[in-house]
């Protein structure tokens, strides 16, 4: 049984893969310190409550429970609230990420998944993206991001005993199956939730933040996955490293998008709700359109998508946020 140490495990991708590494039989330790995670997310394994700020008790930590392997969750994630505050996502998404890497090459630790985002691509020149595009992220959400996959990139080149995979995340949405954990964010800014609690009568109205775009219906598209199918990944991405897979970096997404508008027609179509829909002026941050090629992370690691169907997504979500 190979130990994989999580930070970040109690949040919401995070702990959707505690679920599936402990559904494969692994041994999961969570390091997460609560700030936007949840203990009862957590349905495999232990929790250490601790900081990546603390490298004291993160060197214990990892001292104590000897990983095979890590994947680094543990980030903020909202957009606008970088453009706002970015000194915030540089110490927590940089920094700390240092922090992590500086531990791991104290204790000779290695196979590391790190959770990174299409952000770091910016406005792609071309759709869908290939991992080989330009990085060229347009908010410090993005460049925290590119900033520690460069981190990496360097520590594994410095280091032929240092393995790792970025996974580069389009828009994950969807809930557990059983509704057993899923999005849990005090202040929600993904698309989907915002729809399903609009429905659910939390906010007033949806809004579509900008209809100008250069996109068939003026709405910003995007790549949504669900997020079983990315914890899948990281299982692939885990195993992959284990026979001897070199660092690489893989995007994660289905490769084809739905715009604002067409998701909110599947959102009512799931909740049987008309919800109110106001239309407004763009947000910082946003590019037009975001669409992966995923086509190296299957050729590589073998990844087969499960659940490449927006209703399917969106019912998922639904059923996770009745339950709350």
């Amino acid at each position: 049984m190979k130990r994989i140490f999580i930070t970040g495990g109690a949040g919401y991708i995070g702990s959707h893969a505690v679920k599936v590494l402990g559904e494969h039989g692994y041994e999961v330790l969570t390091y997460d310190n609560l700030s936007t995670g949840h203990r009862e997310s957590i349905l495999y394994g232990d929790l250490v409550e601790g900081d990546l700020g603390d490298k004291d008790l993160l060197r214990r930590t990892l001292r104590d429970f000897r990983p095979d392997g890590l994947i680094h969750f543990a980030a903020h994630i909202e957009v606008a609230e970088s453009v706002a505050n970015p000194l915030k996502y540089y110490r927590n998404n940089s920094a700390n990420a240092l922090n992590l890497l500086e531990v791991l090459a104290e204790l000779n630790l290695s196979n590391l998944i790190f959770s990174s985002t299409a952000a770091v691509y910016g406005i792609a020149d071309e759709i869908p993206v290939k991992e080989e595009a330009p990085l060229a992220p347009i908010n410090p959400y993005g460049a925290s991001k590119s900033i520690t996959e460069r981190f990496l990139s360097d520590f594994s080149s410095a280091r032929s005993d240092f393995d790792y995979v970025a996974l580069r995340y389009f828009n994950v949405a969807g809930a557990d199956s059983q509704a057993r954990i899923g999005q849990k964010y005090n202040n929600a800014t993904h698309l989907i939730t915002r729809a399903l609690k609009t429905a659910k009568g939390e906010y007033e109205k949806l809004q579509v933040f900008g209809t100008d775009y250069p996109t068939p219906d003026g709405t910003c598209i995007r790549d949504y996955i669900h997020v079983d199918d990315l914890a899948a990944a990281h299982v692939d991405a885990l195993c992959y490293l284990f026979e001897g897979g070199p660092s690489a970096v893989f995007n994660c997404g289905y490769g084809h998008g739905y715009s604002v508008r067409e998701v909110i027609d599947v959102a009512r179509k799931v909740t049987c709700v008309d919800f109110s829909v106001e239309d407004t002026g763009r947000r910082d941050g946003d590019p037009p359109a975001l669409v992966a090629d995923s086509s190296k992370l299957r050729r590589t690691t073998g990844w087969r998508p499960q659940h490449d169907n927006l209703e399917y997504i969106v019912r998922t979500a639904w059923e996770w946020e009745k339950k709350l």
